[in-house]
């Protein structure tokens, strides 16, 4: 550091640069006072609490890059208290480039504005701190000078660009979730279609069995829209089920605990309880007064996997017998759901009512929210 007061000084030479304007005209004068003017080590203390009240990172150098100062947020956001006069060009234990590899510390922006004795303005990089945590940075060095115009040093102020990253990622995932999204809303709409063919005898019965299943699709991207990358199994059950509860004792009965399901998870499971219910409400259960639909399931957690079960369980209605003719419905069953999510389904038709089992393996739960992440400043 320079004789004592220089750090005031020049800063405020560096303000007057930065507005282009003289630098008495960006203070605000006080009035004259009795006391007499402190001297330049007070100066110079009270300057450095100024700093030390600053949420961004600032320290100096002298000419060959040693640290000669550093304010509490900048050895907050290195992680250590370096000694000074000690360490050179930064008190970051390690630093990395933008694209997550190793930075030199002689090849970080103090030591190119000390080396290039010009301003850098904005370059990013990222610090490791001790224990392993990263804290990405906007770094703004700037040579110091003296009355003769020698280079004696320069400051460095560092800006915690954390929030700034993590919004971004946020971001880049939204977008390629919605790409994912797409596709596969689009590969659906194909399946549906082509089984829709297949299983329709007339246009018109086409037509109108199409425009249910695109309505139900729309439906469940609507409880993901609202809901945000997940949706609860019971809120998709209850959308195809409320409209038939005529407030009968025991019409529908939902049963279970609260189950969270991605999207694509959410997407065929709904359509399958989508086909559920239109067989019901066409043939089963709820085609008659007094017809009763239960719906029960739980979870299952095992050591490598977690396992959602469910039952649906038609009664009171028509006396069952198995189809001639397979619909698109079973096909779903049969064959959709294994090949789309892994799901395994059994179908009884009891006479009483039909009686569904469906086994759908679940991802094991996420528990990168209480790890420590890897550092990566991108």
């Amino acid at each position: 550091m320079d004789k004592p007061g220089f750090l005031e000084s020049e800063f405020k030479r560096l303000v007057a640069t930065r507005d282009d304007g003289p630098a008495d005209d960006n203070v605000v004068p006080f009035s004259e006072s009795a006391r007499p003017p402190p001297n330049r080590q007070e100066r110079e203390r009270r300057f450095h609490a100024l700093l030390n009240a600053l949420p961004a990172a600032v320290y100096t150098t002298d000419a060959n890059g040693l640290v000669t100062y550093y304010n509490d947020a900048a050895a907050a956001l290195w992680g250590n208290r370096p000694a000074l006069g000690q360490q050179e060009w930064c008190g970051s234990h390690e630093m990395l480039s933008p694209d997550g590899m190793p930075l030199p510390h002689d090849q970080s922006p103090m030591a190119v504005a000390i080396k290039e004795n010009r301003p850098v303005r904005g370059l990013e990089g990222a610090t490791l701190r001790p224990d392993g945590t990263c804290v990405p940075w906007l770094a703004y060095p700037t040579p110091l000078h003296d009355e003769d115009g020698h280079l004696v040093g320069a400051v460095n102020m560092l800006v915690d660009i954390t929030e700034r990253k993590q919004i971004e990622e946020q971001q880049s995932l939204m977008v390629r979730e919605l790409h994912h999204r797409v596709k596969n809303t689009l590969a659906t709409v194909q399946a549906i279609m082509g089984s829709t063919a297949r299983s329709a005898e007339t246009i018109e019965e086409f037509k109108t069995a199409l425009i249910a299943r695109i309505g139900s699709l729309a439906r469940t991207h609507r409880l993901l829209t609202d809901d945000g990358p997940t949706v609860s199994f019971g809120d998709i059950l209850k959308n195809e089920l409320d409209a038939f509860d005529d407030g009968s004792e025991g019409r529908i009965t939902l049963t279970g605990p609260e189950v969270k399901l991605s999207s694509q998870l959410a997407v065929s499971l709904g359509m399958a309880v989508h086909e559920l219910t239109t067989n019901a409400a066409k043939f089963g259960a709820l085609s008659m007064y007094g017809g009763k639909i239960d719906v029960n399931w739980a979870i299952t957690i095992e050591k490598t996997r977690r396992t959602l079960t469910f039952n649906w369980v038609e009664s009171s209605g028509p006396e069952v017998s198995e189809p001639l003719r397979h619909g698109f419905g079973s096909r779903l069953l049969d064959f959709v759901l294994p090949g789309q999510i892994q799901a395994k389904a059994t179908v009884d038709y009891r006479r009483e009512g039909v009686q569904i089992h469906c086994v759908v393996p679940l991802p094991l739960e996420d528990e990168s929210d209480t790890a420590d992440t890897a550092c990566d400043p991108r």
